[in-house]
């Protein structure tokens, strides 16, 4: 029977409102304890862990975004790549977007991921089911069959669903099964050859604009179409004021409506790509100064459910290009906790609310019993210094992907270990 306790650290369970120092077991690969008393001593044979004191031992994270390269684009990121990245940021679970080759519009291919991941002995992969055949936008996919081999939820990942009447039928077919429907909020007719957020800088730029107001008009169209149907409606990285608003306003009003954003959204603007820095070109596109303190805004009130890092990985060729016809997409695994807890640093969320936003919250919106420190639990853990300073380097980061937009982004926090149903999985090295 193999042991370990964790000795002298900040427990985080936003799930249970635990947050104080303690100490925690693991036995088997499950938690067996949570705040045990120093009275209860240490089993015979046990691995300690022993904190300092500030370091703060919470769930492994799960990203509700994630897109990976394998099968089709493993140049880009494999599975085995994703999951080094992954760990090195505290995360243990990812959902997977099916925009791959072929695309998650086969029952066998969700089997496949969720083994894959196994495999990985370091991550839990939960896959979406492609909502149209081949992320298409035209005929909908098996919903009923991807449901049952274990699909988390529908989406064309990044590709929104422009047709009115294709995404009334998804919204109704996949409430029958208890589905949640993903998508991607910005209208395909507006954003079609854009690449930069319309305005006075992409005019100064020379570059084609996408009208923020694209965001908004999808989500309101969708948002009458939950209505009108009862399904369960999901809106992946939410940039602007006026989109958010309307979800605020839909919630109040007790639609089954819930989103997230991610990590670019709320810690950057569109000023990043002023010297064509393709690197931050991403998609949706940063945006303006008012709509990043809209989001900070949101995520403080509440509007947002879920921090999920959009991980988006491209090869060097793919960058390397003029910023008009680059690849849109930013990695996002290894970063994500540390640039969540920004918002910490500048009195904009408590910690507990900062790691609820990436453990419990995205978990339970994709059913998935992960996010818990709760006794019987996986051991599924992070453990972190939230004062520790570091500096992104594209290049440097863990994975195969390193198209970062936080190159040269100076950061306070840093996950220092993961452990993967109790075994560790990640350490930095001290020095």
């Amino acid at each position: 029977m193999s042991a370990t306790v964790f000795e002298n650290v900040r427990l985080i369970d936003p799930a249970s409102g635990l947050d104080r120092p303690g100490r925690l077991l693991v036995r088997d690969g499950l938690i067996a304890g949570v705040d045990l008393p120093q009275a209860e001593g240490t089993p015979e044979g046990a691995a300690i862990v022993r904190g300092d004191g500030r370091m703060v031992l919470c769930p492994g994270l799960v990203d509700m975004r994630v897109t990976i390269g394998e099968p089709g684009f493993e140049y880009r990121e494999t599975v085995a790549s994703a999951a080094r990245a992954a760990v090195a940021g505290g995360i243990t679970t990812i959902a997977v977007l099916p925009n791959c080759l072929p695309t998650i519009d086969d029952p066998a291919l969700v089997r496949l991921l969720r083994t894959r991941g196994e495999e990985t002995g370091m991550i839990g992969i939960l896959p979406y089911g492609a909502l149209t055949r081949g992320c298409a936008g035209s005929e909908m996919a098996e919903i009923g069959l991807l449901n049952e081999a274990g699909a988390v939820a529908f989406t064309d990942g990044i590709r929104a669903i422009g047709d009115t009447r294709l995404m009334r039928q998804l919204l109704t077919y996949s409430r029958a099964f208890g589905a949640m429907v993903v998508q991607h909020p910005e209208d395909p007719s507006l954003a079609r050859g854009g690449c930069a957020t319309d305005g006075e800088l992409a005019t100064r730029l020379g570059l084609p604009g996408i009208p923020p107001a694209a965001e908004a008009i999808l989500i309101a169209r969708d948002l009458r179409l939950a209505r009108m149907t009862g399904g369960r409606l999901h809106f992946g990285h939410v940039s602007t004021a006026e989109g958010l608003d309307l979800i605020r306003q839909a919630k109040a009003d007790g639609l089954r409506v819930t989103c997230d954003t991610a990590p670019p959204y709320f810690d950057l603007n569109e000023t990043v790509i002023g010297d064509f820095r393709t690197y931050a070109k991403l998609s949706p596109p940063l945006r303006a100064e008012a709509d990043r303190r809209a989001v900070c805004a949101a995520l403080a009130d509440g509007t947002i459910d879920a921090i999920a890092s959009d991980h988006a990985p491209c090869d060097a060729d793919d960058k390397r290009q003029p910023f008009a016809v680059a690849a849109a997409g930013g990695t996002g695994l290894a970063t994500l906790l540390s640039v969540t807890l920004a918002q910490v640093h500048a009195g904009n969320l408590t910690l507990s609310d900062a790691l609820g936003l990436l453990t419990h919250r995205p978990a339970a919106l994709l059913r998935s019993k992960a996010g818990t420190l709760a006794t019987g639990a996986p051991a599924d853990l992070c453990l972190f210094d939230a004062e520790r300073a570091w500096k992104v380097e594209a290049g440097e980061l863990p994975g195969k992907a390193q198209n970062t937009p936080f190159d040269g982004r100076a950061l306070e926090g840093r996950v220092l270990a993961t452990w993967k149903a109790g075994r560790q999985v990640f350490g930095l090295d001290a020095s």
